[in-house]
């Protein structure tokens, strides 16, 4: 059961406000370790794959993961798309600039949009970075102008990436 401290940070994550408590660090073990960082290779694996893998037998296995879901420290279980396969071969970063808390709170509206697939708040020049993948140019100028179309933002600046060499989560090794 989540305290109230908990619900209340999920709920922040999960979009219903802005900012994401951050709680103290999961208590991991060697073999927690591995396991997350096979399942970050491939999560299809099954737990008698994985007991395999590990040296448990495969309920040993369900219950690590069971736990590891119940502290959060597997959030979901989702497969990885390739971008340009599914038409959106153009991955940008845009930054984006505000004068106030409250106009960046107006952008998490863009999280409805398909083409945006992370939106961060930081420090620095901008409020928020965005990344977004579209189909082409045109269809980048026209979130941009999305973008520019929301009371009292100040301006973007974009930055397409031409190659991708590394593209991943965060690791599990200490």
């Amino acid at each position: 059961m989540a305290t109230g401290k908990e619900a209340t940070a999920r709920e922040t994550a999960e979009g219903k406000g802005m900012r994401q408590i951050t709680s103290a660090p999961a208590k991991l073990d060697a073999t927690d370790r591995k396991l997350l960082n096979l399942l970050a290779d491939d999560s299809t694996r099954s737990y008698a794959e994985l007991g395999a893998l590990l040296y448990l037998s495969a309920p040993a296995v369900h219950e690590r993961v069971k736990r590891l879901k119940r502290e959060g420290v597997i959030k979901k279980t989702a497969c990885s798309l390739d971008g340009s396969k599914l038409g959106r071969p153009l991955l940008a970063f845009v930054h984006v600039d505000t004068p106030s808390y409250l106009v960046t709170r107006h952008l998490l509206k863009l999280k409805e949009l398909p083409d945006v697939e992370e939106i961060h708040t930081v420090t620095g020049d901008s409020a928020m970075l965005l990344k977004v993948r579209t189909r082409d140019t045109q269809t980048l100028e026209d979130l941009l102008e999305r973008i520019h179309s929301i009371e009292g933002f100040t301006g973007t600046r974009s930055y397409i990436a031409l190659s991708t060499y590394l593209e991943r989560g965060p690791s599990p090794v200490e």
